[in-house]
């Protein structure tokens, strides 16, 4: 999974200077993407992608317009379109910023940029002693981050203690953590940038995998799988 993130990286460095210039307009972001950027994307997927996701990618995934304005618009689509839509989509949206908002309103919860649905949640140092961080919210559609009240569900807002559980693995990922909500059973990866100022939050949430096998060994369900469909 990370050598398949290396190359994605060489891909989307270049797509997203390529936006600053371009400015697609949202009403042609969907063939923006599927032209400029998912080329690149699955050429980069068959050459050091795990082999499955390689040879589904190889064949023909469809209409790829089509799959990037599923994608934006938040609708279910089959894995491999929603993979290939999600990762040429991704520089645009976040090298655009503000100015590529999506125009759709808030989901409850949602990211207030584009209503996208939250990845994980993070928490870096404040800069001030006395004062606490706040916790953010990173979006898994666009990448923009949020503050989001500290002790209340991402997912649906449940704000007892009694109803979340907090999974970790301190010797081993001593950075990341599990929020899990009892009431509606998802959870998100923590990212915990205080104990690990080095840490790359969407990074470090594919190496969260042995917390994610513990949340599902117990019936909870991500809020949103990452890149990877994890």
């Amino acid at each position: 999974m990370l050598r398949l993130y290396i190359a994605l990286l060489d891909v989307h460095e270049p797509a997203a200077r390529a936006a600053l210039t371009d400015r697609p307009a949202p009403d042609g972001l969907a063939g923006y993407v599927a032209d400029r950027v998912m080329p690149a994307v699955v050429a980069a997927t068959v050459a050091a992608g795990p082999p499955a996701l390689a040879g589904a990618v190889r064949g023909d995934p469809g209409p790829r317009a089509a799959a990037v304005a599923a994608w934006l618009a938040g609708e279910r689509q089959p894995a491999v379109a929603e993979y290939l839509a999600r990762a040429a989509s991704a520089p645009v949206l976040e090298s655009l910023g503000d100015a590529g908002a999506l125009p759709r309103p808030r989901r409850e919860g949602g990211c207030p940029r584009c209503g996208g649905p939250p990845q994980l949640s993070y928490l870096a140092e404040s800069g001030e002693l006395l004062l606490t961080a706040p916790r953010q919210l990173m979006c898994a559609r666009c990448g923009g981050f949020w503050v989001h009240e500290r002790l209340s569900c991402a997912g649906c807002g449940e704000r007892s203690s009694a109803a979340r559980s907090i999974f970790s693995d301190d010797e081993r990922l001593p950075a990341l953590s599990i929020e899990a909500c009892e009431r509606c059973r998802r959870y998100l990866i923590m990212v915990d940038g205080r104990k690990d100022p080095g840490a790359v939050p969407v990074v470090d949430e594919l190496a969260a995998l042995p917390l994610d096998l513990y949340a599902r060994e117990r019936g909870f369900t991500k809020i949103a799988p990452n890149l990877m469909g994890i």
